[in-house]
């Protein structure tokens, strides 16, 4: 089969898309025939070994020295089940489903093997596109918007990276629970963010965040540029700061109405963020779709800091 590997750590010119044995279910296991999977900000963070400051060393330790243990990144997908392995009862050939295989990866391939607990179907009238678009940046929004920041009707929130991955579903959770939401970006996402639910948008370049007055009762900065001093600043009374990309330094410090980390994937709100998506009330924003074969050009967008929503292959 064909797969996306990345044998060492740097740019896009890292990845070679190239012929690799297919995986095969094992116990527990199933084989998904991958129809589409996101390029994340995860993804080209691991590829670039670009990782969150004071992160460089254990990231390291964790993933590879010189490159990625697992050479095939990937981790939202969805497909098609290919086949089964022994004692998995809950999935079928042919059923739809997606997944955020963490940390095994693996999704930039055209076949991936998979947990069977980690697997999620796809309702009906959901695309594969937004099936492996939902995933990274809707559990991320979930997990710090509703789990940790409690979000509920009537308080103010303020989104930082309003039309990436997962600013564009935070603003749209947001605006679903009652929020009153801000959003920041660039002018030229201005329509979308304000479109998708934002009562107020801010153009960063015009108005930085150290210059904003506001005081909110959630802030959510997707970004990383956001330090605990100048965010403190802008919460209210009650307020959590919630960092979605955060320093060694923030997540060690971060008590009290700071809350960083890694976001959960908790099967169930993947089920709920895809039925969502089925009736309509979260839109998946996607910048492009690229085939395996450009994936490099994938990463490229995603470098580029410029993407609005997600980018998803097609193996």
């Amino acid at each position: 089969m064909k797969a996306a590997v990345v044998r060492r750590y740097g740019g896009p010119e890292v990845v070679d898309v190239v012929e690799v044995p297919r995986p095969q279910a094992r116990r527990g296991e199933v084989l998904v025939r991958v129809h589409a999977a996101a390029v994340t900000s995860g993804d080209a963070r691991i590829r670039a070994a670009r990782f969150p400051g004071g992160f460089a060393v254990p990231s390291r330790l964790l993933l590879g020295l010189r490159g990625p243990r697992q050479a095939v990144l990937g981790t939202a997908l969805s497909g098609v089940v290919e086949a089964v392995g022994d004692a998995v009862t809950s999935f079928a050939v042919g059923d739809a489903v997606c997944a955020m295989n963490a940390p095994q990866m693996g999704g930039h391939a055209e076949y991936v093997a998979v947990d069977a607990r980690r697997l999620v179907n796809v309702p009906p009238g959901v695309s594969h596109d937004d099936a492996a678009g939902v995933l990274f940046g809707g559990a991320t929004a979930m997990h710090f918007l509703l789990t940790k920041g409690h979000l509920g009707a009537g308080m103010t929130v303020l989104v930082n990276g309003a039309s990436g991955a997962v600013g564009t579903s935070a603003v749209q959770l947001a605006r679903q629970h009652g929020a009153v939401v801000t959003g920041v970006c660039s002018a030229a996402n201005r329509s979308l963010v304000a479109d998708l639910g934002a009562s107020e948008v801010i153009d960063y370049r015009v108005t930085p965040l150290t210059e904003l007055t506001g005081r909110y009762d959630l802030v959510l900065d997707t970004v990383g540029n956001l330090d605990l001093r100048s965010g403190r600043r802008l919460l209210t009374d009650r307020g959590i700061l919630l960092l979605a990309s955060a320093s060694l330094g923030q997540v060690l410090r971060a008590r009290g109405n700071v809350v960083a980390g890694l976001a959960a994937a908790r099967r169930k709100d993947l089920a709920l963020l895809l039925q969502q998506v089925a009736e309509g009330s979260l839109r998946v924003i996607h910048d492009q779709t690229f085939s395996l074969a450009d994936i490099r050009a994938a990463h490229s967008r995603v470098d580029s800091g410029r993407k609005v929503g997600n980018v998803v292959v097609r193996p």
